[in-house]
């Protein structure tokens, strides 16, 4: 059971500064008393009528959180500092990737919402429209989206690495008649287009009628009379005033509109609201990262995906935190640009992706030792299981061996947290530990039923919870059969991932479902199969896919990237190979490993699988626009 040598505990200095100081009691109560503990949480925020029933869950699986409550959560995460000492506080830091930088307190930043609320109050957006935005990460995309939700509209965020195509897809879903988005960002020290992408969507969009255009870049563009605006244009005319009254909502009125992938069929529009969500990632974000006032939080995600939703905009916004915000990418133009702005800025806590740990860390530790980044005093991971190479390297090179890591699963489904630990948990790299309160969670067969320890099988979420997507958009039937209808008569949540639980209780995510090589019967994850080649000293990255095979149905096949300083060879793939055997077993033995400089993946950093896989079949490699490089 609890072997001490396979855990990383927290220091007397961390557990002693923390605000939740025991897990279990807490836990334990909010299992038992779950409707109160939501309660509790729900009280922190301020409400302009208070809510009758706290859960309605009548009518299976479309659960009603805060039922008759009324609120909106810009009041939440503007309004109400502006009574407070964090009215004058940052709320914002933003760093272009050109090194421009700008800063916005509760204040200015609550006077910006307002003058955009009110020039899309002029453009005729109204209470309950749907407000499609595709943007760069700069202010004005977190401006936008809190303009929205200020008047009743909810928005609908499209990635900005989307391909024109997509983002028609989800317009014309949406039904959008205004568009938000900027004539470019920078990347990699070049401008992206974006218009010219927004243009050719709006030819395919019939309810398409405006577009608002932020200058970034200050590339040509086609703007189109009385469609195409430009917002510095509109900020000076006299519909751009200073202050807007924040729309009255009901606790269930949708806040947002969120597009999962479209890689396994037709995209799903997740629905949140304003109550239960603000509710949500307010607890969680300030719970599971010990927020304090002094910090000062960077989430390197972007606000197209649902990290940049509910863990750089909202939650620490309604938290009072001060967000740190970075356009470009993470090693332009050396590989030390993240060190050197978390030093510059003083940043004390830092979330981000296991590719982007994997990323940063094939540059070795010197590029981290040029810089103080010393004020670092909690870490996070999001996006994927973290391998534990990884996981060592962020907590002792970048978090100096005093940093817990949070080591977070959830997703755009959940709305927040779910499987997180808290900065006074015993770690151990590569499990998100335990659930985070108010959630049982499960790992069952296929008839649901709870499994053995150590035994893989389907992560189930087996109760309601706030922060939980209400449907998919126009699709009632789709969300239960996705979500809901494999454990219908338990009334469990069906994650899409495979998981097991420790003889600790501790969980590890094994990958999404389909995520699985099933070569001779034997079914591995990819993630467990990468970790097990990071693990090598020599690797830095590592993707994993499964190519046919006559004899085993199927083959593992490896892309690694090396860390600086190794050479690619046939003896040191021999090494390779036989690490993973020894680690994994004989059956986890890939065929082959192919050595590249680098692997495809999207902005948010994620490994693109099915390019590799259609490369190596010499198949169609589908729609690319996602991907960075």
């Amino acid at each position: 059971m609890m072997n001490p040598e396979d855990f990383y505990y927290p220091s007397k200095e961390v557990v002693e500064y923390a605000t939740v100081k025991s897990y279990d009691d807490l836990y334990q109560s909010s299992i038992e008393n779950r409707e109160r503990f939501w309660e509790e949480e729900a009280r922190q925020l301020e409400w302009y009528k208070p809510w009758d029933k706290v859960l309605d869950n009548s009518n299976h699986p479309f659960y009603k959180w805060f039922v008759g409550g009324k609120t909106n959560i810009v009041h939440n995460a503007l309004d109400r500092h502006l009574k407070t000492a964090n009215k004058n506080k940052l709320a914002l830091i933003w760093e272009g990737e050109p090194g421009d930088v700008r800063t916005f307190s509760y204040h200015a930043l609550n006077r910006e919402v307002c003058e955009f609320a009110n020039i899309l109050k002029a453009m005729g957006v109204r209470k309950g429209d749907i407000v499609t935005i595709y943007m760069p990460q700069i202010p004005e995309q977190i401006i936008a989206m809190l303009a929205c939700a200020k008047i009743g509209a909810a928005h609908s965020v499209v990635y900005g690495g989307f391909s024109h195509e997509a983002l028609a897809e989800r317009i014309n879903a949406a039904k959008s008649r205004v568009v938000i988005t900027a004539d470019g960002g920078f990347r990699r020290g070049k401008p992206t287009k974006l218009k010219s992408i927004v243009n050719k969507a709006m030819e395919m969009s019939p309810t398409m009628e405006v577009c608002i255009t932020v200058k970034r870049t200050g590339e040509d563009v086609y703007m189109e009379n009385d469609r195409d605006y430009w917002y510095h244009d509109l900020k000076s005319l006299p519909i751009s005033g200073h202050k807007c009254a924040t729309e009255e909502m009901d606790a269930e009125d949708m806040l947002f509109l969120l597009y999962t992938s479209g890689s396994t069929g037709k995209p799903k529009g997740l629905v949140h609201t304003h109550g239960g969500y603000s509710v949500y990632t307010s607890a969680t974000h300030r719970m599971v990262f010990d927020v304090k006032p002094e910090d000062r939080w960077w989430c390197a995600a972007d606000p197209g995906w649902i990290t940049g939703h509910s863990y750089m905009v909202y939650g620490p916004l309604i938290n009072g935190s001060t967000i740190f915000m970075y356009e470009g990418a993470p090693n332009h133009p050396y590989p030390d640009r993240w060190w050197r702005m978390i030093d510059k800025y003083g940043i004390s806590i830092l979330y981000t992706s296991p590719t982007a740990i994997r990323g940063l860390m094939r540059f070795g530790e010197s590029w981290v030792k040029r810089h103080d980044i010393s004020s670092l005093r909690l870490l996070g991971s999001v996006g994927e299981p973290i391998n534990p190479e990884a996981w060592k390297w962020y907590h002792e090179t970048i978090g100096d061996g005093k940093c817990p890591i949070m080591d977070t699963w959830w997703q755009t489904e959940t709305g927040g947290f779910v499987i997180t630990p808290l900065p006074i948990t015993p770690l151990k790299p590569g499990s998100a530990t335990k659930p985070f309160f108010g959630h049982e969670v499960g790992i069952v067969d296929e008839n649901g039923k709870d499994v053995a320890p150590n035994e893989v099988g389907a992560l189930v979420i087996k109760n309601p919870w706030p922060g939980m997507a209400r449907t998919i958009m126009g699709d009632d039937d789709r969300y239960y059969e996705t979500y809901w209808k494999r454990f219908d008569d338990k009334k469990y949540y069906h994650a899409g991932d495979s998981a097991k639980k420790d003889e600790d209780d501790y969980y590890w995510i094994i990958g999404r479902s389909d995520d699985v090589i099933k070569v001779s019967g034997y079914r591995l994850g990819t993630a467990e199969i990468e970790s097990a080649v990071v693990s090598h000293p020599a690797v830095a990255e590592a993707a994993a896919i499964a190519l046919p095979h006559e004899l085993k149905g199927n083959s593992i096949h490896v892309y690694a990237i090396l860390r600086e300083g190794r050479e690619p060879g046939k003896e040191l793939e021999r090494e390779i190979l036989d690490h993973v055997a020894k680690a994994m077993g004989p059956i986890a033995k890939p065929e082959e490993v192919v050595f590249v400089d680098s692997l495809p993946k999207t902005r948010s950093g994620k490994i693109m699988r099915r390019v590799l896989k259609a490369r190596a079949l010499g198949e169609d490699e589908g729609d690319l626009s996602t991907l960075d490089d």
